[in-house]
């Protein structure tokens, strides 16, 4: 390039603009590179005719024209680009393109049959998915993750140092899940049930940052990622309760049964490559179904708000406490962190340049109940473990709930400073990115250093 006069700011520039192209739906990785191409062309001519960089910049993205009109323009006149990207190989003019996404189906298939294969081998040492629940349930995610991150560390060419850490990762997973004699009943057991798939899911975002892991815009996709599988997973899932449903129906329907094979089989196999195939769904389909996560969250940040604010005028109307018991700390943790998805998810679907709107000050008054609730809920916990003591339940929602409170406490004032015009919205974006790994850490702590800690409770 010869824009060299001041290439920090312009690179700052063409970054906003790649960010702002590549949330459009009508636009694919492919055709938004091809326009940034053609818009660096424009701006370099521009720059050797005597312009400034930052000049060249304005006068160039004019000259493209508006991005919504070039949008609309682009998908009337690839009108069939939609149901094309639905054909399982391809529905690219390109045969590079074409190729890849044969190469990516192809190692899903074989990632997703790892994964099948995987939970059956229990079987050879006896161990059945439907009676040992007391192995399968700690386990579950280490038959299924491993494989998705192999999957986004092919797909992303990981080295061999970022492997080797996978690996390891996975590896302290699997002595977390059976390094410790935990009994089925204990509040650890339970614990290491409900954190370890938290702490394997960051390894998999691991896997997914491969090509950049300090990069905040990689994080952010990464969280869309979370939402947009999460969205497929649950689709699978629906879809493959009614194909069982059908196939237990027809065969009783001439005297064969078989919910014995559909439970030892179909159910254990298809359920964790479904994993495996909602994330090469999100990876393969982008464009074509990333708009269903934004729209749940339009959807439900209002009705939750709503809900938020009801309870607090109850529970100051009423002045009745809040119990924390075992069943209420899982509730209450629950819905902060439904909360902190919607809020992560709104943040990862919005444009970052768009002025503040109403939505905006409606995700802040969800922010500011929740903040509320995790107060008292954070007061109650605090007050029954000084006056009962402590337990492996209670010390893990102390925890979670003070790493909840300060993401929310400061998410709200970055909130308020932008809903005020005092900070960019990237100030949130780059809080929420930056705050991933104290998730994992803590989720980590729960699984390694509660059950010695607390092996008796």
């Amino acid at each position: 390039m010869t824009t060299a006069d001041d290439p920090d700011q312009l690179e700052v520039q063409f970054a906003q603009w790649r960010q702002y192209v590549r949330r459009r739906p009508e636009l694919r990785r492919s055709d938004a590179d091809e326009l940034e191409d053609h818009l660096r062309g424009s701006v370099d001519e521009l720059v050797a005719t005597g312009l400034r960089p930052d000049e060249a910049f304005l006068i160039a993205v004019k000259r493209l024209g508006r991005l919504d009109d070039l949008s609309r323009e682009f998908a009337r006149e690839h009108s069939d680009r939609l149901w094309k990207q639905l054909v399982l190989t391809g529905g690219s003019d390109d045969p590079v393109v074409d190729e890849r996404s044969r190469r990516d189906l192809v190692a899903m298939v074989v990632c997703a049959l790892g994964a099948a294969v995987s939970i059956k081998l229990p079987e050879l040492f006896g161990l059945r998915f439907d009676q040992d629940f007391a192995f399968y349930a700690p386990n579950l995610s280490l038959f299924a993750l491993p494989w998705l991150a192999a999957f986004l560390a092919w797909r992303r060419r990981a080295g061999p140092t970022l492997i080797g850490a996978l690996v390891a990762l996975f590896t302290l997973g699997a002595v977390a899940a059976n390094g410790y004699p935990l009994a089925a009943d204990s509040q650890s057991y339970v614990l290491t049930n409900i954190h370890l798939p938290i702490a394997l899911w960051i390894v998999v975002g691991l896997a997914y940052l491969a090509d950049d892991l300090r990069s905040t815009r990689r994080r952010m996709d990464f969280i869309r990622f979370t939402g947009e599988w999460f969205v497929y997973f649950v689709l699978i899932a629906l879809g493959g309760g009614v194909l069982i449903a059908f196939t237990v129906g027809t065969f009783q329907a001439i005297g064969i049964d078989a919910e014995d094979a559909v439970t030892q089989w179909v159910l254990p196999g298809g359920m964790v490559a479904a994993v495996v195939v909602a994330g090469w769904l999100v990876e393969a389909k982008q464009s074509v179904v990333e708009n269903i996560a934004p729209i749940l969250t339009r959807i439900f940040t209002p009705l939750f708000t709503a809900v938020l604010l009801v309870f607090l005028a109850v529970l100051v109307w009423t002045r009745a406490g809040i119990d924390v018991e075992r069943e209420a700390l899982i509730l209450f943790d629950l819905l902060l962190v439904v909360v902190l998805g919607l809020l992560l998810y709104s943040i990862s679907a919005r444009d970052p340049l768009a002025p503040p709107g109403p939505f905006d000050k409606l995700q802040l008054a969800l922010v500011v109940s929740a903040l509320v609730i995790d107060v008292l809920v954070l007061a109650e916990i605090t007050h029954r473990i000084s006056e009962y003591g402590t337990t492996a339940n209670k010390a893990a929602a102390l925890g979670e709930n003070v790493i909840l409170l300060v993401n929310l406490a400061w998410s709200a004032w970055l909130m308020l400073g932008f809903v005020r015009r005092r900070n960019p919205f990237a100030a949130l974006e780059r809080w929420q990115t930056g705050y991933l790994p104290v998730y994992a850490v803590w989720a980590w702590i729960v699984v390694l250093v509660f059950p010695p800690l607390f092996q008796h409770l």
